[in-house]
């Protein structure tokens, strides 16, 4: 994944500085790892609502190993800011 976002232009700053593109492995088949990387499922997924709202419409279905709660069930637990709006399409 490192590699591909070199290709598409990420070049390395400091943690969490800002970035061109940035891949992250949300879930590996209910894999629970904490301890090398890639910690599974993604620590912070339950508290960003820009990963929850677009899950929540492509898997409706999935839901965390962990707590079991569907993306859906998550993002109805965060404050309604900061939003998430979707982009319109091309052409």
């Amino acid at each position: 994944m490192k590699r591909i976002e070199r290709r598409l232009g990420r070049v390395p700053t400091f943690r969490n500085g800002p970035r061109v593109i940035d891949i992250d492995v949300l879930d590996l088949g209910g894999a629970v790892e904490s301890g090398a990387d890639p910690i599974l499922p993604h620590p912070a997924m339950p508290e960003r609502r820009f990963v929850l709202a677009p899950l929540a419409e492509i898997a409706p279905s999935w839901r965390h190993p962990v707590s079991g709660l569907t993306a859906r069930q998550m993002l109805a637990k965060l404050p309604r800011r900061p939003f998430v709006r979707r982009l319109r399409q091309a052409g």
